[in-house]
């Protein structure tokens, strides 16, 4: 065990609260035991709320985006009351603060998203209300079905299966990854990428520390997935180059194919009328090659597409 951790000073994981967050912690406590050889009681898990968890009836991107499932983790960083957050990376804000650093990435459960209500899309009822927060999620469902009706639904995993189980929506759409790691392995039917494509991250473990704390850095060390963690940092780049927010409907995903990363992106429109994909094989996630694929979709898209991102190159094409 690293010196700065000892049965005294156990490494402190923070957490939010929600039943996915802590599965989540408690993945990685265990990937650390079995890493370093550690007993149970070298980890602690640190439970604190975040204001993404407080405000449950609006659409993040209004009230402050994926701030509000960091922030307070971050604060908790940065005073020491914790040596290392974990979080759902699609959930991680592209541009971090200086001082903190992804430590590690664990190996990527399946990105893909299942919808919960119905068999496939195609049977879904004629104008049937969707439950979803994402803008990505109802501009593809908006693609494939002009007529369905997207209506804000948010909460944790248990409180959204709730209401599509009271009626409040007909269908709603959630992670897999997610549903996996609460058990829930046989809930849903899994949509094909080349039908929706995932978030950026989506799937992915992330752990944060301190910079300048070397020995939360060896202990995360060991812990992480190289492959993994270059194809997120290649998604994440890609973001970053799109100049994409909350309110931005994109889509990627990235696998690494004999040492090389190949990249899928999607962006389109809200309302799903337009939308533009795109990939590229490239081996460097540090390089050039997200933002020359970013270029790509943003240089086939209307200038109504194109303005969805800050990136976009003087309003995009018409």
């Amino acid at each position: 065990m690293p010196d700065a951790f000892s049965p005294a000073r156990p490494l402190r994981l923070g957490t939010r609260r929600s039943p996915l967050a802590m599965a989540q912690a408690r993945l990685t406590a265990r990937a650390l035991i079995e890493a370093h050889g550690w007993d149970e009681g070298a980890i602690e898990l640190v439970l604190l709320q975040s204001s993404g968890d407080k405000v449950q009836d609006r659409a993040l991107a209004e009230i402050g985006g994926k701030a509000l499932w960091t922030r307070e983790l971050d604060a908790a960083l940065g005073e020491g009351r914790i040596d290392a957050a974990v979080h759902s990376m699609k959930d991680v804000e592209t541009i971090r603060p200086a001082a903190i650093l992804i430590a590690a990435i664990l190996p990527r459960a399946d990105a893909r998203d299942r919808l919960i209500g119905a068999a496939s899309i195609d049977t879904l009822q004629h104008n049937a209300r969707i439950g979803t927060a994402s803008p990505r999620r109802a501009a593809q469902l908006l693609s494939l079905r002009p007529d369905l009706r997207i209506q804000l639904i948010r909460g944790n995993v248990g409180t959204r299966l709730a209401k599509i189980e009271r009626g409040e929506a007909d269908a709603t759409m959630l992670a897999a990854a997610g549903l996996d790691r609460l058990g829930m392995v046989g809930i849903g039917v899994a949509m094909p990428e080349s039908v929706m494509l995932p978030a950026p991250a989506q799937g992915a473990i992330g752990i944060e520390t301190l910079a300048a704390n070397d020995a939360a850095h060896a202990a995360f060390d060991a812990i992480d997935d190289r492959a993994c963690h270059a194809c997120v940092a290649a998604e994440r780049a890609l973001l970053y180059a799109l100049g994409a927010d909350c309110h931005s409907p994109v889509a990627a995903h990235a696998v690494m194919k004999d040492e090389r990363i190949h990249m899928t992106a999607q962006i389109l429109t809200n309302d799903g009328s337009e939308q533009v994909r795109a990939d590229a094989l490239f081996a460097d996630a540090g390089g050039p090659a997200p933002a020359n694929l970013a270029r790509d979709l943003l240089g086939g898209a209307s200038g109504k597409l194109a303005a969805l991102f800050s990136g976009a190159p003087d309003g995009g094409r018409a």
